[in-house]
């Protein structure tokens, strides 16, 4: 699935950041202008159930891993991480943010160290890599359609779109011009991410499944799982692996949601702005991060309001993405830079590919 989801991976988010650059405005925005209001709010309420499930997720297993280490329990860690990352939103400059995530990145090489301490059988690695092995059952696709939903997400649609304007703020604008290296920056970008999830997969293929552990309900089973399987490193760096994930994740989830709504209500909405100048885009963030961090006091484990998480991303991208697809073939939106026949052509093979897969997991 790595090798399958990062064309079409990439195709929307260079469709997405296509938009922001060549309209300046946000994709929310774009519908707005565009579409009934019905669409507008429909969109980003299924934004938010999405983000939310989410951003708890990544709270509980950022709290699981940090516990983990530290000893201290998870319940106090998670709503320490929520306001930390919070403060760090509200309080910092968007390219502070941006350079931070930057090297933030490097802590997922921690999931590729893992799969290599892991020992795997890498002639299975590579007959599983490039040969399909397809089961139509609940539990197969239900995995299928949340790999899909965890790598082509919502929150990223409107979150590269978003960082496009952030990034050429100020700058003179040519209309249909697109910045140099977008698209390579999205490539390199989203290949990075594939890489890491494909080891992620891998480390866990070669630990937890090969020694029969299939049912982990939280966290700190997981990690625990790895200790015999392949020894202390692993576990370190699975928790640290777990940590960075979340560090990165939140403040796009919670950033993109109030991209979404401030662009949707014609607020001011930006990371470079105050709370002050900004209030009601913030008040988005905040509620958002607050919603998340309550799931976390539910009796859902994080593992499985992670898997959860996914699923849900998977099942409702499909239509962000036909408005992806529209709004960047449209010349009306985008002059001259309208989506090329390749770009449309991925986009729509998308579409239908993560379409079919929810309607097959619903169906099931």
């Amino acid at each position: 699935m790595a090798l399958v989801t990062l064309p079409l991976q990439v195709a929307v988010q260079v469709m997405c950041g296509r938009l922001g650059a060549v309209t300046g405005h946000g994709l929310a925005h774009e519908i707005r202008l565009r579409y009934p209001r019905w669409v507008l709010w429909a969109t980003c309420a299924l934004l938010a159930v999405a983000n939310v499930t989410n951003l708890g997720a990544d709270l509980g297993g950022m709290a699981e891993a940090a516990g983990m280490v530290t000893g201290v329990s998870a319940l106090v860690l998670t709503p320490v991480f929520a306001g930390a990352i919070v403060a760090l939103l509200m309080w910092s400059s968007y390219r502070s943010i941006a350079r931070l995530f930057k090297w933030l990145t490097l802590v997922l090489f921690a999931y590729v160290a893992a799969a290599f301490f892991a020992h795997p059988d890498w002639r299975a690695v590579l007959e599983a890599t490039f040969v399909p092995r397809l089961i139509f059952s609940k539990e197969y696709l239900s995995v299928l359609v949340a790999v899909l939903g965890t790598t082509i997400s919502p929150y990223l649609f409107v979150w590269q779109a978003a960082q496009e304007v952030e990034e050429h703020r100020g700058e003179p604008r040519k209309k249909g011009a697109v910045p140099h290296g977008l698209h390579t920056d999205t490539i390199v970008g989203m290949g990075y991410s594939n890489a890491i999830m494909y080891f992620i997969i891998l480390a866990t293929g070669a630990t937890l499944h090969a020694h029969g552990n299939t049912h982990v309900e939280t966290a700190r089973q997981a990690a625990e799982a790895l200790l015999p399987a392949a020894g202390h490193a692993a576990y370190l760096l699975f928790a640290l692996g777990l940590i960075g994930t979340g560090m990165l994740g939140v403040p796009v989830l919670a950033g993109s949601c109030g991209y979404a709504f401030a662009e949707a209500a014609a607020w001011r909405g930006q990371l470079d702005a105050t709370p002050r100048r900004a209030p009601y885009f913030y008040a988005v963030i905040v509620a958002a991060t607050a919603a998340g961090l309550v799931l976390n006091f539910t009796k859902i484990s994080a593992v499985r309001m992670m898997f959860l998480s996914a699923v849900i991303n998977g099942v409702l991208a499909p239509p962000l993405i036909l408005l992806v697809i529209l709004l960047t073939s449209s010349r009306k939106v985008m002059g001259t830079a309208v989506s090329t026949p390749v770009l449309r052509g991925l986009g729509w093979a998308t579409f239908v590919f993560m379409t079919v897969a929810a309607v097959a997991l619903l169906v099931v």
